[in-house]
């Protein structure tokens, strides 16, 4: 990439041919410089540690600063046996390792040293624990990048490298990193950049070497339909985040790693945009990488999360774990006292920020971005042609706080400071590298549907089903809803008619044999993806048309629809195809017929195709559901999120691409949306990111 306009279009990475070479034996002032402060900083943590543990004592001020000198050449003879033991145990050997190793480093310098004395496995602890939040706050104070620790030793190492070869390899052209910044739409990081918060990105835009422009994320909006787009050029087999797969008689749930490995079969044909030879990391999906670290799809496989040596440098360099680890339970801090603070203030809307949503929190925003640079920077130092990287801090705190809120956008901070650590990466790589920054969506802030409706979707399905004992709205209750049931009778009561469809008791009968042949199959399954919701009948082969959903029970979808929360209920027919059914009309999804009053109008121009091309994936909802939209763009989430993205409304569609200025953005890949040229779906993306990497001479 370029971050100043004089290197536009020729990349960031690699020595200047014909420039000064400096004997690669020798230090430079750099490689001085920063020894120094890792020792000053050590030296500090190691004093602050004697000066507040019991277990732990110095007899003199120079032994901290010899055991401190002792730490960082430990690390350096250790650090080959690691390599080999992790290429042995994987991943998870060299997590074991690298902390055992710290252990021993650490317990060794603090033995041998004279005049220091350590009282046990108690006290190394400790120490590593206080020296390095020492050291992070250390490096703050002078105004140092705390991140760029996690990487500096790689840093060192590239120097050395380039120092020794001093030019870019002979035909090697620009590599492509993308970093995915999950959940961020165009609104959000332009707001970002207005209040100071993203001055990489802004920097880029602003000299002229990236621009800036919207893609439009269909429905579902969420991050594996949109990976397997991005990724794969198919994202036709993830109707949601999760769904019911009648097929296979159970819920597919993409986060989980099995499933994940089974929706990537069903999709990839080798060709990914990461083949044959590119890195993906913290992705969902593989995109066909000959190298997957933290990848979902490739967990449960041979390789687990990925070669064991790519996670060497991070989990034994002293102290970065463990400062990733304090890191994490201060984030985690942060998060309650963040909570507490939107309660006390009355902040609305808001939702319960307490449970496993903490420890997330925490991970994903210090310890899994921490690790996921540590990895991108060993994969660039490499030469990988492609890099993709998934970063999800910012998507994991607006789904709590809002899309908007104060801690939110700090996130998207973060992870601009995250790109200008890249940025000094890319300085050393053995290639030049272009970065692309995209996203996957956007998010959208409103109240639940439980804060609107007082009950849970299931709870109103159910209810309006007649299939539970609590009370609520029940089938025969639905004198606000008489006329739009009144006008279902009407638009397909002929056509089930006229398409051979039989609607009555023969049906049912039949149906009911079916579901006693189904053993313990749920009689309805509800799952939410932001504000869209999607409803099976796993009893009842194949797509269920309204028909007979209206035949089996008349209150369903008239009694949804009828609901505040609830903009369109979309449902297959059996002689017009999708219809998308609101409150007092339909509209038929294939030609844009309405009867009555449009339920699409106010959801934008993108609506009917999007719906229409969701209701006819294979595994898509007997019954699928969007929020109301207000006019300030507010949706309502099916489930516990205050901000949301799965259907339509709001900033959630409008996600970001940052890329290049001199890699334009194809004129065929662009379509009017609401007044606006831009790539419509995750699919003509891919198509420009395949583009673009055989321009560079990155694939065939």
């Amino acid at each position: 990439m370029s971050g100043n306009a004089p290197n536009r279009g020729s990349g960031l990475g690699g020595e200047v041919a014909g420039s000064p070479r400096w004997p690669s034996w020798l230090p430079t002032l750099r490689d001085v410089g920063d020894a120094l402060l890792q020792l000053v900083t050590t030296t500090l943590g190691l004093g602050v540690a004697v000066l507040a543990l019991d277990g732990v004592t110095a007899a003199r001020i120079d032994s901290v600063l010899v055991a401190a000198a002792v730490v960082g050449v430990g690390d350096l003879l250790l650090r080959p046996a690691l390599r080999v033991m992790a290429l042995v145990s994987g991943a998870m050997g060299a997590l074991v390792a690298g902390l055992a190793a710290q252990v021993v480093i650490v317990w060794f310098a603090l033995w041998a040293v004279p005049g220091l004395h350590v009282s046990g496995a108690a006290g190394v602890i400790g120490v590593l624990v206080i020296t390095a939040v020492v050291m992070a706050i250390g490096r703050w104070l002078i105004g140092a990048n705390d991140s760029a620790y996690v990487v500096g030793d790689v840093l060192r190492r590239a120097r050395r490298k380039a120092r020794r070869h001093g030019t870019t390899p002979t035909g090697a052209g620009p590599g492509m990193l993308v970093v995915q910044l999950d959940g961020v739409s165009t609104p959000v990081l332009r707001q970002a950049a207005e209040a100071g918060l993203t001055p990489t990105m802004d920097r880029w835009i602003r000299s002229g070497s990236h621009d800036l422009t919207s893609w439009w994320a269909q429905v579902p909006a969420t991050t594996p339909a949109s990976q397997a787009g991005l990724l794969h050029g198919d994202s036709s087999r993830v109707p949601s985040f999760r769904w019911w797969d009648k097929q296979l008689g159970r819920l597919v749930v993409t986060n989980h790693p099995a499933d994940a490995a089974l929706v990537e079969s069903r999709m990839t044909t080798g060709g990914g945009l990461l083949a044959p030879d590119g890195a993906a990391i913290s992705t969902m999906f593989s995109g066909d990488a000959a190298t997957c670290l933290l990848v979902m799809s490739r967990a449960l496989g041979h390789g687990g999360f990925g070669p064991g040596p790519a996670y060497v440098r991070f989990f034994s360099s002293p102290f970065v774990l463990a400062r990733a680890l304090v890191m994490t339970v201060g984030e985690m801090v942060k998060e309650l006292y963040q909570g507490r603070r939107q309660r006390v203030r009355r902040v609305r809307p808001r939702v319960r920020r307490l449970g496993a949503y903490v420890l997330a929190r925490g991970v994903s925003n210090v310890l899994l971005r921490d690790l996921n640079v540590s990895l991108v920077a060993e994969q660039l130092l490499r030469g990988t042609p492609i890099v993709f990287v998934d970063l999800v801090d910012y998507d994991e705190i607006a789904h709590h706080a809002g899309p908007t809120r104060p801690e939110s956008l700090r996130a998207l901070e973060g992870l601009d400071r995250e790109l200008w650590l890249l940025e000094t990466v890319l300085s050393v790589a053995p290639r030049p590298y272009e970065v692309v920054v995209l996203s996957d969506h956007g998010q959208s802030l409103g109240d639940t549907f439980e804060q609107v409706e007082g009950r849970s979707l299931l709870d109103a399905v159910r209810s309006l089903m007649d299939v539970a004992d609590d009370a609520g709205l029940r089938a025969g209750e639905g004198e606000d809803w008489g006329p739009l049931n009144a006008l279902l009778t009407s638009a397909f009561g002929r056509a089930a008619r006229a398409g051979g469809t039989t609607v009555g008791a023969g049906d049912d009968r039949a149906g009911r044999s079916a579901a006693a042949g189904a053993g313990d199959l749920p009689e309805v399954a509800v799952i939410a993806s932001g504000n869209l919701g999607m409803i099976w009948f796993p009893r009842l082969p194949g797509r269920v048309p309204l028909e007979e959903i209206r035949s089996r029970w008349p209150g369903l979808v008239p009694g949804l629809a009828s609901l505040a929360s609830v903009a369109v209920v979309v449902a297959q027919t059996a002689g017009r195809g999708p219809v998308a059914v609101g409150a007092d009309g339909l509209c038929v999804l294939s030609d844009g017929t309405v009867e009555g009053i449009d339920p699409l109008a106010g959801l934008g121009s993108r609506a009917r195709p999007d719906l229409a091309r969701v209701a006819g994936m294979v595994d898509a909802g007997d019954l699928v559901l969007v929020s109301t939209v207000d006019a300030g763009g507010r949706v309502h989430a099916f489930e516990g999120l205050v901000g949301s993205h799965g259907g339509l409304g709001g900033a959630q569609n409008d996600a970001f691409l940052l890329h290049p200025a001199g890699w334009v953005v194809g004129e065929d890949l662009l379509e009017d949306v609401d007044g606006r040229r831009m790539p419509v779906g995750a699919e003509q993306v891919h198509l420009q990111l395949v583009r673009w990497a055989r321009e560079q001479g990155l694939r065939g």
